[in-house]
């Protein structure tokens, strides 16, 4: 069981690097999840792991790193808080 846990933390951590490297390399970008998982994640990799890409950035969300807006469709929008943290150069 604790071989389970560590994958999934290993993982989670895979996908928030990844996260927050397209936004550092593209601060203006803002998606829904559907669009995260599609454009910014090689979809081949990620395509089957919708669940755990929303927990992260749920994650980075409450940390403070991300920022989400609902759309009036109820989707959910994801971006850099910039607020949070200056640029890196």
């Amino acid at each position: 069981m604790g071989h389970r846990r560590s994958e999934d933390e290993s993982g989670g951590q895979e996908v928030e690097h990844a996260v927050l490297a397209y936004l550092h390399r593209h601060p203006d970008a803002a998606d829904t999840l559907d669009g995260i998982v599609s454009w910014w994640l090689p979809q081949q990799r990620y395509e089957t792991e919708r669940e755990r890409i929303e927990s992260v950035l749920s994650v980075l969300v409450e940390r403070g790193e991300l920022r989400c807006d609902r759309l009036p469709d109820g989707a959910v929008l994801y971006a850099l808080n910039r607020a949070a943290r200056p640029p890196l150069h």
